[in-house]
């Protein structure tokens, strides 16, 4: 029964490659787990969560997160700036220095982002 109302979440736990993802039922609870790549698709998950009422009661997550040293990987959409994505990750736009500096050996000029491009997001 809880996985069919947390489907989307369970969706987006393999969207994300969710590594030894696992998840059980029992005890009125849904169980579930895995190792996410960075913290950016662990804080996805939790922000999916969040958006079901009730969660608190009926959900039980361990996601652990396999790499520390960056908070994830963005892949540039179009529209997108650094100012854009700093705001959109980080909360607030004047970060995207930041950004830029994390990524210099893809990026030359911080105005310049092309559709695609895979950046590395620095720790929040």
């Amino acid at each position: 029964m809880l996985r069919e109302k947390y489907d989307e979440l369970l969706k987006l736990g393999e969207s994300l490659k969710i590594a030894d993802g696992y998840v059980d039922e029992a005890d009125g609870k849904l169980k579930v787990g895995g190792v996410a790549a960075y913290q950016l698709e662990k804080d996805l998950l939790w922000d999916k969560i969040k958006t079901y009422s009730g969660w608190e009661h009926e959900i039980e997550a361990d996601i652990k997160v396999a790499n520390e040293d960056i908070y994830g990987v963005y892949t540039v959409a179009p529209g997108d700036t650094l100012w854009k994505i700093s705001s959109q990750h980080f909360g607030k736009g004047n970060r995207y220095m930041e950004i830029f500096e994390a990524n210099k050996d893809v990026l030359k000029n911080p105005d310049v982002i092309k559709v695609g491009q895979q950046l590395k997001l620095p720790q929040k």
